[in-house]
């Protein structure tokens, strides 16, 4: 079992734009005041395409899938949402908040990876629960812990605490369950994926304990990481606004370990923070600022973690 893969997914986007159906209760996106659609597309593009380089730089394993045509999906570079792979050759599928980003659910995507030697045994499938608007939005609600089983979960409009806990009971985790705010306009709502604001490796984690509001769940969350041994990292509201909860740490040539977050991310973190990330490995970056901006989401989201077995 482990915490860290060198095989992700990412989709390359072809119709990226501010997706109307999730700014609804994701508060970090934003529009880009006096550029053109075709304009923002590109820019995304060129930020993917020089990330996706990087990732391949450090000898990272990308299987990069283009987007298609056939739906309006403006949100396809984040498939973490919609999908995750498990090393016992499971597949999880999960519903979504938004109408247009369940189009980006693709079996092709399955046919790839399987076409690439990897096994896939089994389909876990939450998707029907979209007939009730319940929700579970993939790794962005769910924070694993794969090595100590633990499954880190901010409750709020795309994350059901009924469906974490079946999810839970499926692939064998302990739901870790609070409520993480953010403050807009005056007034504390819930931030809209837990991936947002934790990020967890595997010695370390990543996460704005300001935003859990409830000290009894926030104590909660410290103890379960403390008794993981995972070193904290505490960072601010602010930091979550330039998206430095949204890492992933990976595996490069030869295991070696990196954290790789936007250089947004990177930019908010205090000397400190740094060095204390170093310890636990090298750290990329990338400028995703047109993605961040649009999208409302960053490095992170664009990995879905590929834990599938291979044949030999």
């Amino acid at each position: 079992m482990e915490q860290t893969t060198n095989t992700i997914l990412m989709i390359r986007p072809i119709n990226f734009r501010m997706n109307e159906q999730t700014a609804v209760n994701n508060y970090y996106q934003k529009i880009l005041e006096n550029i053109l659609p075709e304009t923002v597309n590109a820019k995304a593009q060129q930020e993917f395409d020089i990330f996706v380089e990087k990732l391949l730089d450090i000898g990272v394993n990308v299987i990069v899938v283009s987007d298609t045509n056939e739906n309006d999906t403006p949100d396809s570079i984040f498939p973490n949402n919609w999908i995750s792979f498990h090393e016992n050759a499971t597949v999880g599928l999960y519903p979504m908040f938004a109408k247009n980003r369940r189009l980006e659910r693709r079996e092709d995507v399955l046919q790839q990876l399987e076409t690439q030697g990897y096994i896939i045994n089994n389909i876990m499938d939450y998707t029907r629960a979209e007939e009730e608007n319940i929700f579970l939005e993939g790794t962005g609600s769910l924070v694993l812990d794969r090595v100590n089983r633990n499954a880190y979960c901010a409750l709020s409009q795309r994350a059901d605490e009924r469906l974490l806990i079946e999810f839970c009971e499926d692939f064998e985790y302990t739901p870790i369950i609070f409520s993480a705010n953010q403050t807009v306009n005056g007034e504390r709502l819930a931030i809209y994926h837990t991936n947002v604001m934790m990020c967890l490796g595997e010695t370390f984690a990543v996460i704005c304990l300001n935003s859990i509001d409830n000290k009894a769940e926030q104590k909660n969350v410290v103890e379960h990481l403390k008794s993981t041994n995972k070193e904290i990292i505490d960072i601010t509201e602010s930091q979550v606004n330039t998206f430095a909860g949204n890492m992933l740490q990976v595996k490069g040539k030869d295991d070696a370990s990196y954290i790789v977050m936007s250089q947004a991310a990177y930019n908010s973190l205090g000397n400190n923070q740094i060095t204390i990330l170093e310890k636990h490995g090298k750290i990329l970056y990338s400028s995703l600022d047109t993605i961040e901006a649009c999208g409302g989401g960053s490095a992170r989201c664009m990995m879905a973690e590929v834990f599938l077995p291979k044949t030999n």
